[in-house]
């Protein structure tokens, strides 16, 4: 259980930043499943999810760079709320998964050229004698312009994403399990996300795009 506690290089949970956010979200909690659901909600609804944020450097990828960038994709994200549950001694691991995506937007589908997304990721916690997983990668405001129902997580049983929105129409479907990791396997993910969405990195615009008014827009 050692390696899924200590800091590496990705999951900087011994860095200032992280420390601090961990400990002010989760301190309502007495007990691990209390800080870890509390964490969770903080990472999920406070780091804003935007997948035109991928970048090739790999210092783009730590935890703290990410906390303090403010937002990420689903793979920054599951890295951040790792990092952050290590810094309070809760074990922590990252698992991923190819993911068929029904909900997405014209320009980003027109960059990626499909609605696979290679390498979806989340973060596995160890609580009360078992692997729970969570993934906090879409924020609340996004859920709402997207009209799927955000996720919950109660510490106790996988949160992961719903087949179905409000609607009843097909949100996401799991394809191949990658299963899980004590350190972010960032070269392995950058090398399948850039041989699947060459167009997405030949024209990467950091930040320049506002993935939830694209929802909000297409789903009025």
């Amino acid at each position: 259980m050692e390696e899924y506690l200590h800091p590496t290089y990705y999951i900087d949970s011994d860095h200032p930043a992280i420390m601090a956010f961990a400990e002010q979200h989760g301190r309502s909690g007495k007990k691990d499943m209390e800080k870890a659901v509390a964490i969770y909600y903080a990472v999920r609804d406070k780091l804003r999810y935007n997948p035109y944020s991928i970048e090739p450097k790999k210092e783009s990828m730590k935890a703290s760079t990410i906390l303090l960038r403010g937002h990420g994709y689903c793979v920054a994200k599951a890295v951040v709320l790792t990092a952050c549950l290590r810094s309070q001694k809760i074990p922590a691991r990252l698992g991923f998964a190819d993911v068929q995506n029904h909900l997405n937007t014209e320009r980003l589908r027109s960059l990626m050229g499909t609605d696979v997304f290679v390498y979806h990721g989340y973060t596995e916690i160890f609580l009360n004698g078992k692997w729970v997983k969570a993934t906090p990668a879409f924020n609340l405001e996004l859920c709402t312009n997207f009209n799927v129902k955000p996720l919950e997580f109660d510490g106790t049983r996988d949160s992961i994403f719903h087949p179905f929105d409000k609607s009843g129409h097909r949100h996401m479907e799991y394809v191949k399990d990658h299963g899980t990791f004590a350190d972010l396997p960032w070269e392995t993910i950058l090398s399948a996300s850039m041989k699947q969405y060459p167009l997405y990195f030949e024209n990467l615009e950091v930040g320049s795009k506002d993935f939830s008014a694209e929802a909000l827009k297409e789903n009025q």
